[in-house]
């Protein structure tokens, strides 16, 4: 079977699976049983005359050939994409970009740059998507992202290990900060000691697969007494704002808390550091995606920061 011969559908397939990260995954999304995909993969593979996935227990990765695969799958499926639009009469998609975003840039960060783009260029559509960082990260591989907005802690490294490597561009890095109830004794003073946060019970997000617990604060010498658990970072809030825990804040939504909560930085102990990161594909943008990185840059630089 020659690689000229593959379908449309197949290449369709594999960009899902790319994006997705398992067959499980894609069959999901594209209304398709786990076997119909396995089956677009396997005449992919055919055709290619080698494997293009590497399957694992976790997941699947690209292989080199599959790398190339998605590669030309992304124009040629953009191409038929545009001439469909075409035939229809619709308007082209040259002024629209595509960003990803993680949870908590959609609290302040997105929505200014974006209320900022609607107001200087009204012909840029702005399609926004919230992901993890290993979603979006394929997403951006898989050519269904330009942009994405990620969150980055200690010790900093790149959000993953493929080539060609992301670039990425630092938006903002701060201290990470605290969120307790007004009423706690934390409050009033606007800074907490590290030695003052042992003791406390804390409400904690899930921490996939990550060695510590996200909303804890980091580097305590004690078990943490969890006493709620939740991915939301809004929840997480209104159950600080209810008085049932402490949880940590990056630095970006302070200005989005809910009534009821003070956000105070933390003193001694270990030094914590967080990163808001801009990643895209090597190359060079077009020019929605540009105008909308320079409304990103602005809106993280406009952020009042609570500890320089």
């Amino acid at each position: 079977m020659d690689f000229g011969d593959v379908s449309l559908v197949a290449l369709r397939v594999f960009r899902e699976v790319a994006e997705r990260g398992t067959l499980t995954a894609a069959a999901a999304a594209l209304g398709y049983t786990q076997s119909a995909v396995s089956r677009q993969m396997a005449s992919l593979e055919r055709a290619a005359g080698t494997p293009v996935l590497d399957r694992r227990p976790d997941g699947v990765r690209l292989t080199a050939a599959g790398t190339v695969v998605l590669r030309r799958a992304i124009a040629v499926l953009d191409e038929i994409d545009a001439a469909g639009r075409e035939l229809a009469g619709l308007p082209a998609e040259a002024g629209t970009v595509r960003l990803g975003w993680y949870p908590s840039a959609g609290a302040v960060l997105v929505p200014r740059a974006v209320a900022e783009l609607r107001r200087t260029h009204p012909a840029v559509t702005v399609v926004t998507r919230e992901g993890t960082t290993p979603v979006l990260v394929r997403a951006l591989r898989a050519g269904t992202v330009d942009l994405a907005v990620l969150g980055s802690a200690p010790p900093f490294r790149p959000p993953d290990a493929e080539t060609p490597a992301l670039r990425v561009e630092t938006l903002a890095e701060r201290s990470l900060c605290l969120a307790v109830p007004a009423g706690h004794p934390l409050a009033a003073a606007g800074v907490a000691d590290f030695a003052d946060l042992r003791g406390q019970r804390w409400i904690a997000g899930p921490s996939a697969g990550e060695a510590t617990l996200m909303g804890v604060w980091p580097g305590l010498d004690e078990r943490p007494e969890i006493a709620h658990t939740a991915r939301d970072w809004l929840a997480k809030l209104r159950l600080v704002a209810a008085g049932c825990g402490l949880t940590t804040l990056p630095a970006s939504l302070a200005e989005a808390v809910p009534p009821g909560v003070r956000v105070v930085a933390v003193r001694g102990g270990p030094s914590e550091r967080r990163r808001v990161v801009l990643a895209r594909l090597p190359g060079p943008l077009s020019e929605p995606a540009a105008l909308l990185a320079g409304a990103l840059r602005r809106a993280a630089a406009a952020a009042v920061p609570l500890d320089d």
